[in-house]
């Protein structure tokens, strides 16, 4: 007989993503996914609000999601929503439609628990010999950092969050989807990193960084992007990519020639694509940011996040996987 069936559902302000799995040993194994970008976030933060055509793109998309559960007999399901349902006046309305048309309840989630659900992802990336763990999410209409602790022998603990209310999308929208001049990119840069200093000031993240005790730890669709990039792959590749340990200057050098193309360009890369290519220079822009605060050195990219975390979560709530999930501080 199989284990039963599990399902999570991240519904982020530009991608709607789903995993079906089921327990396997300490872990899991995935049996069905889906991925699509609705871009939920669009128009939203000169609005305020969801635009018709963005809750109908998402009612869509989470209309397949619902039929891959049928399918698989789920048992357990949480559907969680980020910022762009967090910041819309109107969020109820997606919220009621969801339901009503295809019957799953969406949960949106404050940032804090988003931050929690990513750490839990892909906690199994980081490494104990590292006293802290940087872990940054680098989303479509949020930005978070998660500064941890961490050892061999315990789960990861939460010491601090950041979310920033800006992402991709809302910056992409901003800025424009063509060519980004220098001196507008340089400018981005310096404001976000001025965004992150009392983060970095509160928690001696800089100090902890020049002693040589921390990790840095990237997910979302701008690392995993640069990490395709970076081995230079024909096509996206998971498996490659995901774990995947990346330098600051090859992050540098790929940033700079992606700036630098116009939006043609990157969308003729198989790795980037049409419905990226107005997003990732946003996202090299705040991961430089990122990088030129927190010097590091290296960055490890992690294909995986809140949905294998609320998976996690769901099993060990029901014992069957071991409870290893972050604890806060």
């Amino acid at each position: 007989m199989l284990p039963a069936a599990y399902a999570a559902v991240d519904l982020g302000t530009n991608n709607c993503r789903m995993l079906v799995a089921r327990p396997s040993g300490r872990g899991f194994r995935v049996v069905d996914s889906f991925s699509r970008i609705v871009r939920l976030g669009e128009g939203l933060a000169s609005s305020g609000r969801l635009t018709e055509a963005a809750v109908e793109r998402t009612v869509d998309a989470l209309k397949v999601c619902a039929g891959k559960m049928r399918n698989h007999s789920v048992t357990r399901v949480r559907n969680v929503a980020t910022e762009a349902c967090r910041r819309a006046e109107n969020c109820q309305v997606l919220l009621d439609r969801v339901e009503a048309e295809t019957g799953l309840v969406l949960e949106p989630i404050p940032a804090m628990e988003e931050a929690r659900l990513t750490l839990a992802g892909c906690a199994s990336l980081l490494d104990g010999r590292w006293p802290f763990g940087l872990v940054f999410d680098i989303g479509g209409g949020s930005t978070e950092a998660t500064w941890v602790a961490q050892s061999n022998t315990a789960p990861p603990r939460v010491l601090g969050v950041l979310s920033l209310p800006f992402g991709v999308v809302d910056l992409a929208e901003e800025y424009g989807c063509e060519t980004v001049e220098p001196d507008q990119y340089a400018r981005l840069v310096d404001g976000v990193d001025a965004d992150l200093a009392a983060f970095d000031d509160e928690f001696g993240i800089a100090r902890e960084i020049a002693r040589g005790r921390v990790q840095m730890l990237g997910t979302s669709g701008t690392v995993t992007t640069l990490g395709a990039l970076y081995l230079n792959l024909p096509r996206y590749d998971r498996a490659r990519v995901d774990g995947l340990d990346m330098d600051f200057d090859g992050v540098a050098s790929i940033s700079a020639t992606l700036s630098a193309m116009d939006r043609e360009t990157r969308a003729a890369n198989n790795c980037i694509g049409r419905a990226r290519a107005d997003l990732v220079v946003m996202g090299c822009a705040v991961l430089d940011a990122i990088c030129r605060r927190w010097p590091v050195g290296r960055v490890r990219v992690a294909d995986r996040g809140i949905r294998e975390g609320v998976l996690m979560g769901l099993m060990a709530a029901d014992g069957t996987r071991p409870a290893v999930l972050p604890v806060d501080a």
